[in-house]
């Protein structure tokens, strides 16, 4: 049985929900496989030291600043932590290495940005016949050293012509780079229910003859509900605010003219989904993903405060017309207003667009395996023919001529 490792980490919230969907999906499918959960934190931090200073986990800062809209400055943060990964490289690939010695994957599927030359380093200094392979949740890289470094021997899943061509212009060909249909969704959100839309707004205390507003900021809400929601007081919402207990209880106190229903955390988000007619939040790619799947338009920001990473995600918006893109979230009650006259508009165009991508991606790796196992078979039968083992499954004998290709690492990397 082949062993995987999927490795995630917390902060926002989507990287761990894209990992235990996919894993849930290779299950179902009845793979011969076994697919570990592997928290990256976990691996460089196993005495917990982070928290133990800081009194919180790393992701839990990260994810505060989003709860609380403290967004701004976070381009010029995330290259202070990319210096800090590049460098402290050298401790953090040891540590990685002896961990992948230890569990002895047979691939490593990354679904995190910013550690990835690491990881690679990592993984082909103690598994070198493993594919290691990124797999973008976001819409498109941000360069440099965000998804996708140069010169690696490695596999990347792009969702968008976008990420395809950035993958291109890093000098990736294409038995390096696979396209799917779009981002990871999680498998339920697939499931052919059939409901009386009326009778459970109806159940909810909310009007079924009025349009329905979903306002949802992933996992942890955002400060920004409470002015969408004063806003919108005339406007049908059900607004969903996560962990977020202290946003959730300031909602509820908020007057409003029109119906309207407070939750916390739920399980059941494709549920109200289905009982909305459009999307009001940040342009998060789980979150925008979440919602074409459900057919719902969505209204979105894109400003200087939108998180530098999540800003070419309106950009698709307005790419596929699949919703409006405001400058600020005081333009609400205009862009609402839109939605709901051309709402008929713009529903069609979200039902034409098909994301199986949490389906396609096992495929992908079947066949990464199978190569790879081809590989080491060709390299049993002929021992002195093949110079990049288990760098090159794709092409056994003949890839370190091809024009183009990324070199293997060298000893100092």
């Amino acid at each position: 049985m082949k062993t995987i490792e999927l490795v995630y980490f917390n902060a926002g919230g989507g990287h761990r929900s894209a990992a235990t969907a996919l894993e849930t999906v290779i299950r179902d499918q009845g793979r011969p496989w076994e697919v570990r959960l592997v928290n990256i934190m976990e691996v460089l931090d196993p005495q917990d030291l982070f928290r133990k200073t800081m009194g919180m986990e790393w992701e839990d800062l990260y994810n505060t600043r989003l709860a609380r809209g403290w967004s701004l400055g976070l381009a010029q943060e995330l290259k202070f932590l990319q210096a800090m990964i590049r460098l402290c490289h050298t401790g953090v690939t040891s540590r990685l290495r002896r961990h992948w010695r230890k569990s002895k994957p047979d691939m490593v599927v990354s679904l995190i940005p910013n550690f990835n030359r690491t990881m690679y380093h990592a993984l082909r200094g103690a598994r070198p016949a493993a594919p290691y392979v990124t797999i973008l949740t976001d819409f498109a890289d941000l360069p440099p050293h965000f998804w996708i470094e140069p010169n690696q021997a490695q596999h990347f899943v792009c969702g968008t012509d976008k990420a395809v061509q950035q993958a291109y212009a890093m000098g990736y060909g294409p038995d390096r780079v696979h396209r799917v249909s779009g981002m990871i969704v999680r498998p339920d959100f697939y499931r052919t229910t059939s409901i009386d839309r009326r009778a459970e707004l109806a159940k909810l205390n909310l009007d079924p003859d009025r349009p329905t507003g979903i306002v949802l900021f992933g996992g942890h809400g955002s400060k920004a509900m409470q002015g969408i929601a004063r806003r919108l007081h005339d406007t049908q919402l059900i607004l969903i605010c996560g962990h977020n207990a202290a946003l959730a209880e300031r909602l509820s106190d908020m007057p409003a003219t029109a119906p309207r229903i407070v939750l916390g955390f739920t399980p059941k988000i494709r549920d109200y989904m289905q009982l909305s007619d459009f999307l009001i939040g940040k342009p998060g790619p789980g979150c925008i993903s979440e919602a074409v799947q459900q057919k719902l338009p969505v209204i979105v920001v894109k400003n200087t405060w939108t998180m530098p990473q999540e800003r070419y995600n309106a950009d698709w918006v307005q790419e596929r017309s699949a919703g409006i893109v405001l400058d600020s979230y005081k333009l609400i009650r205009e862009g609402v207003a839109e939605m709901v006259s051309r709402l008929p508009e713009f529903r069609a165009n979200v039902a034409r667009i098909e994301n199986r991508a949490i389906f396609e991606i096992p495929n992908i790796l079947e066949r990464l395996l199978q190569a790879q196992t081809d590989l080491q078979h060709h390299s049993y039968l002929q021992p002195h023919s093949c110079q990049n083992h288990g760098l090159w499954p794709n092409h056994p004998a003949s890839n370190s001529s091809r024009i183009g290709a990324p070199p293997p690492p060298t000893a100092s990397a």
